[in-house]
């Protein structure tokens, strides 16, 4: 796992709706919402201790909030 360190940058939108592969599993484990996959950039504490900037996913409901956060890509 990781850790946000500061705010997300240059968020943008991957998907939305019925372009989300993943929106039945994610209607099941944390309910019903307009759920969106988006993307930015972050700097992380990564599980040896090293703080580096990562390009992040995660989808994001409306009133339920962001899961499933994950590191696609290290910046630097």
């Amino acid at each position: 796992m990781f850790d946000l360190i500061g705010p997300i940058f240059e968020i943008e939108p991957i998907a939305s709706g019925s372009s989300i592969q993943e929106r039945k599993r994610l209607k099941k484990f944390y309910g019903a919402g307009r759920w969106r996959k988006l993307k930015g950039i972050a700097r992380v504490r990564l599980p040896n201790d090293k703080i580096r900037t990562a390009e992040v996913h995660w989808y994001e409901a409306h009133g339920i909030g962001r899961k499933e956060m994950k590191i696609k890509r290290l910046l630097d």
